[in-house]
């Protein structure tokens, strides 16, 4: 099948999850959602930030290459190990009980890289991928780590609030006050980004940044 890229319809699938079983566009609705594969850190790490993902409209969904039976035991171990060790932990999002690897073929989720990562049975687990999909269904979004990297939800969160601020305002957008803060870390400025840092006039827009309180 074709790749997936950015623009295309995400496709729709059918799946057992923990909170039954779903239609994926019937659940998505009109919100903006995340399809992220395990592992089981990632998935308390999401749980912990799951206000700051309602608050922008987004819909969470997680998948694992584990069977259903497995998931309300091992959900319990992801919010213990989470709450006595990094903060409470709660996860109440959907995850997708993927076994059969039916839903992450479809999203090209699966390991082609480590063979290692595989199941008993050689079936690859996946990478650690993420989609972000808009209201239409169309794939904003995706990013793909190596198992054994893990993936930064600040620049999720970032991006998520780019893409809604350019769907409104039809601009590119960096937050005001990281580009101020890291003079030493970036690259040398642009014509533009020289005269807004010098207060001088320039051929670019600016707007308030989104939830900043």
């Amino acid at each position: 099948m074709p790749s997936l890229r950015l623009g295309s319809i995400a496709p729709d699938f059918e799946a057992e999850t923990t909170a039954g079983p779903i239609k994926f566009h019937e659940w998505l609705g009109n919100s903006w959602g995340i399809l992220f594969s395990h592992p089981a850190a990632e998935l308390g790490e999401v749980a912990r930030r799951a206000p700051e993902f309602e608050k922008r409209g987004v819909k969470l969904i997680g998948l694992s290459a584990n069977g259903l039976e497995s998931h309300e035991e091992w959900i319990k171990d992801i919010n213990k190990y989470g709450s006595d060790v990094v903060a409470p932990t709660n996860v109440q999002f959907p995850i997708i009980a993927d076994a059969d690897r039916k839903v992450s073929t479809l999203y090209d989720m699966l390991d082609a890289v480590d063979r290692t990562n595989v199941d008993a049975k050689g079936i690859p687990f996946t990478v650690r991928t993420v989609f972000v999909i808009d209201p239409n269904k169309v794939i904003r979004l995706t990013i793909s780590y190596p198992a054994q990297t893990g993936r930064n939800f600040d620049e999720i969160l970032r991006v998520i609030d780019s893409l809604q601020l350019g769907d409104q305002h039809k601009v590119g957008w960096v937050p005001v006050g990281p580009f101020r803060e890291r003079q030493a870390d970036r690259a040398p400025l642009g014509r533009n980004a020289r005269q807004l840092e010098q207060g001088r006039r320039c051929d670019c827009s600016c707007i308030p940044q989104p939830r900043t309180s």
